[in-house]
């Protein structure tokens, strides 16, 4: 098997079907359309279209002018903008897939977890009131301690220290113990 074929099926290996559908559901409660019937996921996000309109619903006028013809470059080149867009809106570089995952369908798993950041970069923006996709972020849990509180932990024993309420590990016999043998 050629390397490029062992690539191209690790990459189809990772993919999620039942997240591609959560992801293609909730693309169509945004957008209020229905993908066409008997049209592969990636085949309907290829040309950069549907992105482009899911992120001017999410947030309008984000990406102002849509190419809908014009060859491979115009597509990919939506497909760019979009991921200008995402980041703009707060999805992080690393969360953000390459262009030619997508043109290419060279990862399309990758896509799929773009989607899912989108997703869950919606809940940080409280204007928006559609529907959300996958988990929502946790929240920062700032504590302050007061100086007093601190202190009081110094003085606690943890766990891991090695002992717990008097319980060691003395006397315990682990395998066979060590055997010097002379004269053989």
């Amino acid at each position: 098997m050629s390397l490029e074929r062992q690539v191209r099926a690790k990459l189809a290996g990772k993919r999620d079907a039942q997240q591609e559908k959560e992801a293609q559901e909730w693309m169509e409660a945004v957008l209020g359309e229905k993908f066409p019937p008997g049209e592969a996921y990636e085949d309907v996000l290829r040309d950069g279209q549907v992105l482009c309109k899911l992120m001017n619903k999410i947030c309008p006028g984000s990406i102002p002018k849509i190419n809908t013809s014009g060859g491979q470059f115009k597509m990919m080149e939506n497909i760019n903008v979009f991921q200008q867009a995402l980041k703009n809106y707060g999805v992080a570089d690393v969360d953000v897939f390459q262009t030619v995952d997508l043109w290419e369908k060279k990862d399309i798993a990758q896509v799929t977890t773009t989607l899912f950041a989108l997703g869950r970069t919606t809940y940080r923006h409280p204007e928006w009131q559609g529907p959300y996709l996958g988990p929502k972020p946790a929240e920062e849990c700032k504590r302050d301690f007061t100086e007093e509180q601190l202190r009081a932990g110094e003085t606690i024993i943890g766990l891991q220290a090695g002992q717990n309420k008097g319980a060691t590990q003395a006397g315990q016999n682990i395998g066979a113990g060590r055997k010097i043998l002379l004269g053989k």
